[in-house]
This record gives C-alpha cells, sequence and structure tokens, in this order.
C-alpha cells in the first residue's frame, strides 16, 4: 500500500529567517524514512537555499494514497554500483605475497584511560603490500621514471565515461583483438567483463585466468583508451615471465585496474567509471574503492 510520512519542521536559514510547517505530508518509497532523508527530500522539494538547522517534529508514518511520484523516484538521476572487493585481515589477493595485517593499534578498550568516561576511539593498524583487493596501477608500477600517484592527475581515474566488453571465461581465456575491436572506446575507461569474480578467494581464482593478449593492449593504446579494467588475477597472462599488456598500456600512461567485480550489474555503456587511491609518492598500485555512476 501507499505510505506518506505526515510531520512538523523547522527550517532555519544560515542568512537569517525560517519557516515552520505542521501537518505537512509528503508521499515517500517504502515503509519508513529518516529524517536526514526527509530533511533532503523536504529541502529538495521545496527548492530551498541557504538551509541551516533543521528539526522534524511528530513524525508519523501513515498509509494514504499518493498524490504524485515521490520526489526520491524522479529526482535522484544516478546511482552508484560498488566493483571492489572487501579487504579483510588474511585475505590473499596475489598468490606468494604477503595478507594484509588488519588490527588494533589502539582499541577501544585501551583508549578509554586516555578520554573522559564515555568516550573511547579505535586506531587501526594495517600492513599489507600495494597489490592487495581491487588495486590500480600506474606507471611507476612498471616504469622507474614512470608517474606514481602523486603525478597522476584526478581526472586520469575520476568520472570516466566508459564501456564494458564481454568475453566469459567459459568461452574464452585469451581476450584478442578481435574481441574489444567494433567498440566505442576513445577516451573511454574500458571495463572487461569475463565472470572471473565468481572465484574471487579460491584457490581457482589464481591460475589460468582471463587475460589480454598484447595484441588486444597494442589496439586499445592506439585507439587512446584512458583506463583498462577486468575482473581477473591479472590483466597479463601469468603463464609466462614477461607482462607485454602492463608495459604497453603503462607505458602509454593508460592505468590498469585488477580484481574488478560486479561487472554483471552494469549497462554495456551509458555510464562513468571512477577508481581513486590515495596521493602516494613513490608507490604504483594501490587498493581503490572501484565504482560505475549508472543514469536512472
Amino acid at each position: 500500500m501507499n505510505k506518506r510520512v505526515k510531520f512538523d519542521f523547522e527550517i532555519y536559514f544560515t542568512n537569517g529567517g525560517c519557516i515552520k510547517g505542521e501537518d505537512f505530508r509528503l508521499d515517500i518509497v517504502g515503509d519508513d524514512i529518516s529524517d536526514k532523508v526527509l530533511v533532503d527530500y523536504l529541502v529538495d522539494d521545496m527548492r530551498l537555499l541557504m538551509v541551516g538547522e533543521t528539526k522534524i517534529l511528530k513524525k508519523e508514518i501513515i498509509t494514504e494514497p499518493h498524490k504524485r511520484k515521490p520526489i526520491n523516484e524522479t529526482n535522484q538521476n544516478s546511482y552508484l554500483i560498488d566493483l571492489s572487493h572487501n579487504i579483510e585481515n588474511g585475505l590473499v589477493t596475489y598468490k606468494g605475497l604477503p595478507a594484509p595485517i588488519i588490527c588494533d593499534y589502539l582499541s577501544r578498550e585501551e583508549s578509554r584511560k586516555f578520554y573522559a568516561p564515555g568516550t573511547e576511539f579505535q586506531i587501526g593498524k594495517i600492513e599489507m603490500v600495494t597489490n592487495t583487493g581491487t588495486y590500480i596501477d600506474c606507471p611507476f608500477h612498471r616504469f622507474e621514471s614512470g608517474k606514481d600517484f602523486s603525478e597522476v592527475g584526478l581526472e586520469a581515474f575520476t568520472d570516466l565515461d566508459a564501456v564494458v566488453i564481454r568475453v566469459p571465461h567459459i568461452e574464452t581465456l585469451s581476450i584478442t583483438e578481435a574481441h574489444v575491436s567494433n567498440y566505442e572506446v576513445r577516451n573511454r575507461a574500458v571495463l572487461i567483463h569475463t565472470g572471473w569474480d565468481e572465484h574471487w578467494n579460491t584457490e581457482m581464482y589464481y591460475e589460468n585466468h582471463p587475460h589480454l593478449t598484447e595484441q588486444a593492449a597494442l589496439y586499445l593504446r592506439d585507439c587512446n583508451v584512458k583506463l583498462v579494467g577486468i575482473d581477473s588475477h591479472n590483466i597479463d597472462n601469468t603463464n609466462g615471465r614477461s607482462r607485454p599488456v602492463h608495459t604497453t598500456l603503462l607505458g602509454a600512461e593508460i592505468l590498469i585496474v585488477e580484481h574488478l567485480c560486479n561487472l554483471y550489474l552494469l549497462p554495456d555503456d551509458g555510464f562513468t567509471f571512477s577508481a581513486i587511491p590515495p596521493k602516494f609518492k613513490g608507490v604504483g598500485t594501490f587498493p581503490v574503492r572501484a565504482m560505475a555512476k549508472l543514469k536512472r
């Protein structure tokens, strides 16, 4: 059944003055709405500016037919999809490299001796190699004179127009130039969806995984793509000792994201991709919170 929220409110403005309402009603999606979301909803609905302190009073969810489409159905023009794996203590991302150690540097219990009663904090400690979880490679990872993350601009990995190329691992493990041609890829992030992430955190994940061929990398380089990502253990074939895909792409300052997941949730195009690392000096690869922003 349709739900509406009935409430009183007080809204104060940062430049002075206020407005108040009693027995105000708005349509909602679902069976409840938090005060914070309700305030955002109200401010958006009334097109208010310079909003400061707000108060929601006497809030009540009632069953009543909707009068119009709820604003959170019509005004939210985009949403985010998380494309990153969780990083947790003991996780092995790349076989042969150590798992991260995630623990307390200062536990909540220990912190109590430093603060007033009822006040406590946790400070974590993380020890890990930079090839952990879903991570991004920049030129310094492969080339001593290449740019590190302190030298790579935000425009290289933030809100990139993107395209998904689907090459199921059950059909082939070698992703060739033929697989990546005939797509609009220039100045875009190219995400290769193989479905290999279904084997994440298993022994099978590390061996005989999907990868790009050198010719596919050369083709994408020549098409001037901005970034290439894959939901696999490595963008290169790890059966040998050379890494031609890393060499080709990073040599052209095309960033690489490995160990993506959830690419099946994305459309083929019409979205943007972000994979933002910290601004480290002297680091060429680091975990990211990779995400796609989709339009409704």
